[in-house]
């Protein structure tokens, strides 16, 4: 059985509020923790990540590297953390909802197990960590449950702060990204699907299609039919509608 990774016995010296925007070090309550550049693969896969959860309709923002206090004498940046962000200088007072952490060649097994639990223990509630080597997978740890994996073809779900599932490949690959972002963009503007913006598309050139062709014709279409079919959201009616339009001796004629 993996042991719990096990932190100085001793408090650090340090404190949050001594470093600034830019120093390259965390905060373990009290010590300091050098942070170092990430590689290629994790720039490009966090960047998709980004994507996807900062697309969500549920959620406000998605920080890279932002520093949370969670408590005086503990400071940690997250990959990717999503939750409310001030549009403010210093460190974010609290711990961010959902953190994501993306392990590579060469990661710190032990540093990554202390940073997990400073952060469940200053109050987020899902840490991912996206694994880049081996299998691709994405690990995924709550407070007071097993840590559980999940793998390529599943979904993540973080309830209360996303709205919509995440695959697991969209937070490191950037097509099956592009087309989850696209999804949540369209229902930030009210759409569920691309095929329901195409849907509503082929609506309104069929209301004003209907309208043209009694126009042409010198039919009257008096307010109570145009109400009817400038309001109508059906498509196989309004598909019925345009062929008898084209016959039709009043718009009163049309079947509804």
């Amino acid at each position: 059985m993996k042991r719990a990774p096990v932190l100085p016995t001793e408090q650090g010296p340090f404190r949050a509020d001594q470093l600034r925007s830019g120093d390259p070090y965390e905060l373990s309550h009290g010590h300091a923790i050098l942070c170092l550049p990430t590689g290629g693969r994790g720039a490009r896969a966090i960047n998709a990540g980004a994507k996807a959860l900062g697309t969500d309709p549920a959620v406000q923002d998605v920080g890279f590297d932002t520093g949370f206090s969670l408590a005086p004498d503990t400071l940690r940046a997250p990959d990717l953390a999503v939750g409310k962000i001030p549009d403010e200088p210093g460190w974010v007072p609290g711990a961010p909802p959902l953190a994501v952490e993306y392990a590579d060649t060469g990661q710190d097994e032990a540093q990554l197990a202390i940073k997990i639990r400073d952060l469940l223990e200053g109050g987020t509630r899902f840490v991912w960590v996206v694994r880049l080597t081996g299998p691709r997978r994405v690990e995924i740890y709550q407070p007071g449950q097993a840590m559980r994996v999940a793998h390529p073809g599943e979904d993540l779900e973080a309830p209360g702060i996303l709205a919509n599932p995440v695959p697991v490949k969209a937070l490191y690959d950037r097509e099956v990204s592009d087309e989850v972002s696209l999804r949540n963009l369209l229902q930030r503007h009210g759409y569920e699907s691309l095929e329901a913006v195409q849907a509503e598309g082929e609506a309104a050139a069929l209301r004003a299609g209907i309208l043209e062709i009694f126009a042409v014709r010198g039919v009257t279409v008096e307010e109570e039919e145009q109400a009817m079919i400038t309001g109508c959201r059906d498509l196989d009616l309004l598909r019925r509608w345009h062929r008898q339009a084209i016959t039709a001796a009043s718009a009163a004629e049309l079947e509804r």
